[in-house]
């Protein structure tokens, strides 16, 4: 609590934020720097107004505003706790690594495996490839900050990258630099429960909910260059979308 208090009086820029406003920084930041872990509950409101003297209103109000930013969840009965869910917004064409860089997270690879060969029946009539057409496919686990989110099975047109070699980290930045990264994408949501390989791959237990997502991604010339399904944790990822009334 020592370290919240002091975190509030730097947040204070010399008294110009409102109280509520130096604590939801202060937790903020406490947050980042891994305070109470990943997942864990910060202290009841009625804790941190005591040890930091302010009122239960003005904590309160800090914490209502941590929960709309989706930093905190709030569980009825149980309290307040750090969200390690990560909200895809399904407006915007974006890859895995970009997404996780914009939240402040560190995303990494494990290959299962990379290959190339020639399109199967289901990817030519997916890429409208002819038969025998030759394609890339790579197959990984996606990692935020350590923890296993997607399995991902890409399949890629062999015309849109120079070589197997050339995706490292980010498949969509290879894209990008053959002038080939998708600009438009058609994806199918689905929910399933993860089968036995699937969990253990992703750190998780046979038959927990997972959500399948498949993308057809096509460049701007018009042709489909990707092919992707990925199997995401149900526990650790939501979809969210805009919609609008026409």
């Amino acid at each position: 609590m020592n370290d919240l208090a002091e975190f509030m009086h730097s947040a204070a820029g010399g008294g110009k934020l409102p109280l509520y406003q130096q604590l939801q920084q202060a937790l903020r930041r406490a947050i980042d720097e891994g305070a109470w872990g990943s997942a864990s509950a910060i202290p009841a409101e009625r804790q941190l107004a005591s040890a930091l003297g302010i009122s239960r209103i003005t904590v309160r109000k800090a914490i209502d505003a941590l929960v709309e930013e989706g930093l905190l969840v709030r569980r009825a009965g149980a309290g307040n706790f750090i969200n390690t869910r990560i909200e895809k917004n399904l407006a915007k064409l974006s890859s895995f690594s970009e997404d996780m860089r914009a939240r402040g997270r560190v995303p990494r690879n494990e290959w299962i495996k990379r290959s190339e060969g020639l399109v199967t029946p289901e990817e030519a009539l997916r890429l409208r490839l002819s038969p025998g057409a030759p394609v890339y496919r790579f197959h990984r686990i996606r990692y935020a900050d350590e923890l296993p989110m997607c399995l991902e099975y890409a399949t890629i047109a062999a015309f849109a990258l120079p070589s197997l070699d050339a995706v490292g980290d980010s498949m969509y930045e290879a894209l990008q630099a053959a002038g080939h990264r998708p600009v438009r994408a058609l994806q199918r949501l689905s929910a399933l429960l993860l089968n036995a390989e699937q969990a253990r791959q992703l750190g998780t237990r046979e038959g927990d909910a997972g959500l399948c997502v498949e993308r057809l991604g096509f460049a701007r010339d018009g042709r489909a260059v990707e092919f992707c399904r990925s199997y995401f944790r149900g526990d650790m990822y939501d979809f969210v979308a805009e919609l609008n009334a026409s």
